[in-house]
Formats: structure tokens, sequence, C-alpha cells
């Protein structure tokens, strides 16, 4: 049924008459006898029992009032639902991001934006960032924070990934070399990669933008990794790392008190490609909420540099 029909008929019953409903419509009398007409051909029988100066529902009008008094209200409530969606003053907001940005530089991003819109509902879904930049595409998250440059091939649906969604940089996230205090490497101001020939390395697993950066150089500079862990937890690596098991690569952001304490050293590498970034993304076509937008520019804000 058409929902202008069924308006015209809640005017009618709701103000006693087709005079006054079309003074309140905004319409002719002849335009409201007309669609409360098209109505009652449409269900079969009479909606409205007109009697003199008086029109009342019939049985049947009665049952189609109640309906359509319902769906007057649900459409009311979806439209100030997204009013407040539009005025970022309600709804849900999920962002995908991996464990180690979400304990390390998202804390500030968050803060910042639940000051400001504290009736927003956030989640927070962690995973590796390849999944992440998945996930959004999927339409699972509505932006996610994530290392950059993802790994080379990612498809979705068959398509490459970057035609499903954007990617923005926002500020660098170099990664360093761990080591205990006492490990040879330890007093060097930098490392190469080709250096780590024969030690042994605890790596993230495999499918993370990190452990992809890692073999990439690691391949770059001719070494075939002795790796004797995998885990998908930096925070797990470090100490292991900590207690002598070997060597990793992490992000140096992720590291900076246990250096500050003295219980790692923390040494830069000498990579042949790009440095690693902090980077955006977003649905591409610009079909994201108004919440998504904010909270972009909130990450911007706090994570670009000025």
């Amino acid at each position: 049924m058409d929902w202008n029909k069924l308006e015209v008929l809640l005017a009618v019953a709701r103000h006693g008459g087709f005079s006054a409903a079309a003074r309140r419509l905004g319409k002719t009398q002849s335009a409201v006898s007309q669609a409360v007409l098209a109505l009652e051909r449409e269900v079969g029988q009479p909606l409205l029992s007109r009697r003199a100066r008086e029109v009342r529902p019939t049985q049947a009008g009665s049952l189609l009032l109640e309906h359509a008094e319902r769906v007057e209200a649900e459409l009311a409530q979806a439209g100030r639902k997204l009013s407040a969606l539009r005025e970022v003053r309600g709804g849900r907001l999920v962002i995908g991001t991996s464990d180690t940005l979400a304990y390390y530089v998202l804390p500030q991003v968050l803060g910042a934006f639940r000051a400001q819109h504290p009736d927003v509902e956030l989640v927070l879904e962690t995973r590796p960032s390849p999944a992440n930049a998945l996930a959004l595409a999927a339409g699972e998250v509505d932006v996610a924070v994530v290392t950059l440059p993802l790994p080379r091939g990612l498809r979705y649906r068959g398509a490459p990934l970057e035609r499903a969604i954007t990617s923005e940089p926002l500020c660098a996230q170099p990664e360093v070399l761990i080591a205990p205090r006492t490990h040879k490497l330890a007093r060097r101001k930098r490392v190469r990669f080709a250096e780590l020939a024969g030690e042994p390395l605890l790596l993230l697993g495999r499918g993370s933008a990190g452990r992809d950066f890692v073999d990439r150089e690691l391949a770059r500079a001719g070494v075939k990794p002795r790796v004797v862990m995998e885990m998908n937890s930096v925070e797990l690596l470090k100490r292991m790392v900590e207690l002598g098991f070997g060597l990793s690569i992490v992000p140096a952001l992720a590291v900076e008190r246990e250096v500050q304490a003295g219980v790692l050293a923390a040494l830069p590498l000498t990579a042949a490609s790009d440095a690693r970034r902090i980077g955006l993304l977003l649905e591409a076509g610009g079909a994201h909420s108004r919440a998504a937008d904010v909270f972009a520019a909130q990450c911007r804000a706090v994570l670009s540099p000025s």
C-alpha cells in the first residue's frame, strides 16, 4: 500500500472529515477523496462510513488505521534516528584495528571522540591489518586503523581490494629489532637485515602486515630466516625476547617503556622498502557514516604530523 494514501486516511480519521484533512495536508478535497477511494478499491471494502457531515472508520478502516499508526510511528522513529546519526548523537561505530595499535595508538583518539560524541556506541574489533582491510570491504567494520603498506595482491570478491576501500597514510611507524641488553647487537646504532642470518627469530604469525614486511625485507637481503617461534601478540614477542629465546622485530612505539627501563635494546633497521606507516581505511565511494567521517577526522588531527 502506498504510504501517501495511508497518510490521507489517517488525516481524514483524525480531523473528522475530508475538508479538514485537505486543509491539514495542503491538498484539494477532491485529491483526498480520490486517495481514500483508491485505498478502498485496493482492499476491496469500505474504509470510511460517510453519513451526512460525519465520517467514521468502518471495521476494516479501524483495522487499517491501527496498522497505519504503527507505520507512522516507525517512520517517525527512523527519522529521529537518522537525524541523530547525521548529527553524531547516536548510533554505533565499529572500528577495526590491531592489538598493538589499539593499545598504543588509539586510546587518545578514542578518548577525544568519546568526549565529543558520548552517545555513539564504540565497538573495537582487533585482528591483523590485512584482515581488517577485508572486513571493511565486507561491511563488517565502519572504519579501520591499520599498518601500511598492506600485503600485495589482496582481493575482495575476485577484484583488487583497493577498488573497495580507500587508504590514507597518517604517520610513520618504524620497526625496530629488539634484543636482550646482553646480546652482541645491543650496542649497535643500526642493524641491517642481512646481519640477522643465523639469528633465532621470534616473529608475528603469517597473515599480518608486520610479518609480510619482515619476510619481504629478509628475502631482499638474501637471508633465509631461522624462525624459532611464531605468535600473534607483540606483547608475547617482547616477553620471549626478554627471556632470551631470540630476537624479534616490532613497532618502535611498542617497546618505549622496556627500552627506558633497560629491559630491552631497540635497534633501528635499515630497510630497502618504504617506511611503514599507520594508516586510515574507509569504504570507497563515500558511503560511510557521518560517525566514521568524524572518527577519521579525529584520527587525522591526533596522528597526522603537523
